[in-house]
């Protein structure tokens, strides 16, 4: 049996890490083999199929010839964390229509661990396609997204989350220590929505706005495009507009459903 890990928040048992490690794997690189998931993770074959095992008789995986790959189980249970969304068409339907009027990417995103979590990602005809998808985790500290969300959650949750960043330079523009970030949030807080100025990704530009909900804040909508097209003037015109009336439209609804 595993002996728990003492953490800092509790205990840690190492065969549940090991599990999910395994699945992590298989995310990222479909039909794998026993041999590769051991390599990557530094775990013995013999613990690796353990758990593969283990995984497979709980259907949360299927083993095709010499590999492994995810189960539709795993699809199921991500339904069902999306139905737990109240408002979910209501998003949906913002979305979609956001990046149809704009032609470009327009994602909802909600707080889980300190990070954004991508809740769904609609694209417009012109728009430039980026590795974020449903289900990603951003940081909050370079994305329009994040930092919509942080100015409006509780003081002692923002300060809580704040002193958890490790700030990286992910490019030039890249905001790097707590006192910038806390001067970004006034910022936000005073015009009503937060902008990515090639922060998280060199050559696209951001706007999102807060969604909320008897003063708590349920997550934030936002547009993504080039540089080349989302010049300050549409993003701090059009597009800040564009999200911050698609934010009420949700909330609206939310409200009398």
């Amino acid at each position: 049996m595993d002996a728990p890990s003492e953490e800092p928040h509790g205990r840690r048992i190492q065969s549940v890490e090991i599990a999910f490690s395994i699945i992590e794997v298989l995310q990222r690189q479909d039909h794998t083999t026993v041999t590769e998931i051991a390599e990557e993770l530094g775990h013995s074959k013999s613990t690796v199929h353990s758990h593969l095992r283990t995984l497979e008789d709980r259907k949360l995986l299927v083993k095709e010839d010499d590999g492994y790959r995810l189960s539709l189980k795993v699809l199921d249970m991500a339904e069902t964390v999306r139905s737990q969304i109240g408002n979910y068409e209501v998003i949906k339907s913002e979305a979609d229509s956001l990046a149809a009027e704009t032609s470009e990417i327009s994602q909802f995103g909600i707080e889980e661990h300190g990070m954004v979590s991508y809740l769904y990602k609609a694209t417009g005809e012109q728009a430039v396609e980026t590795v974020s998808h449903v289900g990603m985790q951003q940081p909050m500290y370079s994305t329009a997204l994040g930092k919509s969300i942080l100015t409006h959650l509780p003081n002692d949750r923002t300060d809580e989350i704040v002193q958890s960043i490790e700030f990286t330079p992910k490019t030039p523009n890249t905001i790097t220590s707590p006192e910038e970030l806390r001067e970004e949030l006034d910022r936000v807080a005073e015009r009503g929505y937060a902008t990515d100025d090639e922060e998280n990704i060199e050559g696209l530009r951001c706007v999102a706005a807060p969604v909320t909900s008897d003063e708590t804040v349920l997550g934030a909508i936002s547009v993504s495009g080039p540089s080349s097209r989302v010049t300050d003037e549409r993003l701090h015109g059009e597009l800040a507009d564009s999200v911050q009336r698609a934010a009420n439209i949700i909330e609206l609804n939310t409200k009398f459903s």
